[in-house]
């Protein structure tokens, strides 16, 4: 009898660790089908097992993303998980499926190199193909990042995307660089035509997951609302006091930031038979420092004492009201004592692009729209309530260095654990 319970004995053990196994290798297998889309070798499988084995999922995920010692990545991480990730962000009809281009490149880049997550909107950075073989980057076509794209590039290796400074690729002033705000990608979707209310009002819905109808405050002061504004729309003033104020008292003061940017393009007669998109694929992002653009000028006549903006200086009226606490402002105001209209100490205020954009970058409301993001991506779903503890432990985990990598590694075990 006793002869019979040792042997049951070392069978459910047996049996356990097995089981055991099987979980550790089940569990590393859905931590690398959710960052790269592809199944694991058997070499990484073993790996990544051995690490969840360990206690230690977040390192499984990391090696799924850069490799193990002794076992290479696949790259897919970078170049399709990352890639559909952020190029959304790069057209206004936010599409995922567009070609790599500057903005997106540098997301990836900035993540795979684990730069401050918060600098993509303010730092004189780009990366660019480092292969040999493709067309130089050019301020008026895609050409490079398509190439790049169309040779199988893995976008997580140094030796194929590499940084370097935006200025010095691009030929803009280094106080006109603002991280991918600058890029020709953004310029071409959000500084084209229009009167760049566009660049403020995307760089809020795809970094802060706010969009204006979400930040209305009619409490604001409207003493920095265009002329191109009419104080009347169809002869009835309510409109403008019930409506457009809630967005323009807030949004106008802050989109002068961009008031030096255009990006023009051959128009019909200097390109005679080619369609309006085109045309606009062969413009390029200028900056006319110290000039503002006309675009922030026209229609005048709607309201004639509306504010002229006179340079790229922006005011942040949001600092008060309800977007404080919807926003979350990280940063401390800084009132310059400049000659233009704010009077409260309490609103922050810069001048240019990038100082705008390190405002925005710095806030609650950022760091909560990549985390949410990155679990959208790799969960394949919204989270919910009971997600809630998880999330903020991510979002913390981000204002700890604005390390995406770190969130989707962590986002990556915390999703693939919960199957």
């Amino acid at each position: 009898m006793k002869h019979f319970t040792s042997v049951y004995i070392a069978f459910v053990v047996l049996v356990t660790a097995l089981a055991a196994t099987a979980d550790e290798r089940d569990q590393a297998r859905r931590i690398h089908d959710r960052l790269t889309g592809v199944p694991p070798t058997d070499a990484m499988l073993n790996a990544m097992a051995g690490a969840v084995g360990s206690g230690d999922a977040v390192t499984a995920a990391l090696y799924a993303i850069d490799g193990a010692p002794g076992v290479a990545a696949t790259g897919q991480f970078y170049t399709t998980v990352l890639k559909n990730w952020s190029t959304p962000w790069t057209n206004e009809a936010q599409d995922a499926f567009a070609p790599l281009n500057d903005y997106s490149a540098t997301v990836i880049g900035a993540v795979r190199d684990e730069l401050d997550f918060r600098e993509i909107l303010s730092a004189d950075l780009i990366y660019v193909g480092a292969r040999g073989n493709l067309p130089a980057y050019s301020d008026s076509n895609n050409d490079h990042y398509e190439a790049l794209e169309n040779a199988g590039s893995n976008l997580g290796d140094p030796q194929e995307l590499s940084r370097r400074t935006q200025s010095n690729v691009t030929g803009l002033a280094p106080e006109a660089v603002a991280g991918v705000l600058t890029s020709r990608a953004a310029a071409r979707a959000f500084f084209v035509d229009g009167t760049n209310r566009a660049m403020f009002r995307f760089t809020l819905l795809n970094h802060l997951c706010l969009d204006l109808e979400q930040v209305k405050d009619g409490t604001r002061p409207a003493d920095r609302i265009r002329q191109d504004i009419s104080r009347s729309p169809g002869g009835d003033s309510r409109l403008f006091l019930n409506s457009c104020v809630d967005c323009h008292a807030g949004m106008d003061p802050l989109a002068q930031a961009f008031a030096y940017y255009d990006f023009p393009y051959p128009d019909e007669e200097e390109q005679p038979g080619l369609e309006l998109e085109l045309r606009k694929d062969l413009g390029r992002l200028v900056y006319t420092e110290g000039v503002v653009q006309g675009k922030y000028l026209i229609n005048s006549a709607s309201f004639p004492t509306g504010y002229v903006t006179p340079d790229d200086h922006w005011t942040n009226y949001w600092r008060l009201g309800d977007n404080s606490a919807r926003i979350g402002w990280r940063l401390p105001a800084d009132n310059t004592g400049s000659s233009d209209l704010a009077r409260n100490p309490a609103y922050a205020e810069g001048d240019g692009a990038a100082s705008l954009g390190w405002e925005l970058a710095n806030t609650e409301a950022f760091a909560q729209c990549q985390v949410k993001k990155a679990f959208r991506s790799i969960c394949v779903r919204e989270p919910g309530p009971g997600d809630a503890a998880s999330v903020s432990g991510f979002v913390s985990v981000f204002h700890g260095g604005g390390n995406m990598k770190q969130v989707f590694a962590r986002v990556a075990a915390y999703c693939a654990a919960d199957l």
